[in-house]
């Protein structure tokens, strides 16, 4: 699948594609704040994203709602160490299809994206 990786840590990004293309799936782009985020979203039109739940400028909640209203049919995922359930209510009712907590493994990744494959 392509997919769109938005985070202001550049570690986390480069992790996350690696692991990705470890898995067969192509990562079209990445950004880094609120701005290259909704750029990339819009030119590229990956199938998922990647959204850091705390980003400079805009929150990640912010972003998923400008997302969604671009386009609402990618699935994006939550990337956040946030873990409190009334944050994961509000996100699922502003459009995230789901929530990986960091640190994740590479398993937990695999898991979610043939999830996801599953669901197209």
């Amino acid at each position: 699948m392509k997919v769109l990786i938005v985070d202001d840590n550049e570690l986390t990004r480069c992790t996350v594609k690696s692991l990705l293309e470890e898995l067969g799936h192509e990562v079209v782009g990445e950004a880094g704040d609120s701005v290259e985020a909704a750029r990339c979203f819009t030119e590229l039109k990956p199938e998922v994203v990647f959204l850091d739940l705390l980003l400079p400028g805009k929150s990640g909640v912010e972003i998923l709602k400008e997302l969604r209203e671009i386009d609402p049919k990618p699935k994006i995922i939550i990337l956040t160490a946030v873990d409190q359930e009334e944050i994961d209510r509000m996100l699922a009712d502003k459009g995230a299809d789901a929530i990986m907590r960091k640190p994740f493994s590479f398993e937990e990744l695999e898991n979610l994206m043939t999830k996801i494959s599953d669901e197209r």
